[in-house]
């Protein structure tokens, strides 16, 4: 086998790899769903100046969410990790969170809401698998 030979199988090894990043099955979706909402929840019910008024915000503020992150990691690489990224992904989450509030109605948060609900998603995320934001 020569060089030539074992760049392609390199290749196909990488795109193969690549592809089973970029796909993910309904199910995986709703768990991230799922784990997103009671992260949210949690956050929600620990922080002054942030309130979720019922179930249904609270489900359609985890696909906003979702949606969001997915697209600021998508355009900017930056991946809205409260700890898990330092302080631009903390400021990330504050902002998602903050700007969630004119998306979904019945979700209430205030600035220092957002940024002491990046706190803890921070500390949260850190403690359930998976992830949520």
């Amino acid at each position: 086998m020569d060089n030539n030979d074992r760049n392609k199988d390199n290749d196909r090894v990488r795109n193969t790899d690549r592809q089973k990043n970029d796909d993910f099955s309904i199910g995986e979706m709703l768990l991230r769903i799922l784990v997103t909402a009671i992260v949210v929840a949690i956050a929600a019910y620990f922080t002054p100046g942030f309130t979720i008024n019922n179930i249904w915000s609270l489900l359609l503020a985890a696909v906003v969410i979702g949606v969001l992150d997915h697209l600021i990691q998508k355009f900017t690489g930056v991946n809205a990790s409260p700890f898990g990224r330092g302080l631009s992904g903390f400021l990330v989450a504050a902002i998602i969170l903050y700007v969630t509030k004119f998306i979904v109605p019945g979700f209430n948060i205030s600035i220092w809401g957002a940024i002491i609900g990046a706190l803890v998603i921070g500390v949260v995320d850190a403690i359930i698998p998976g992830k949520a934001m």
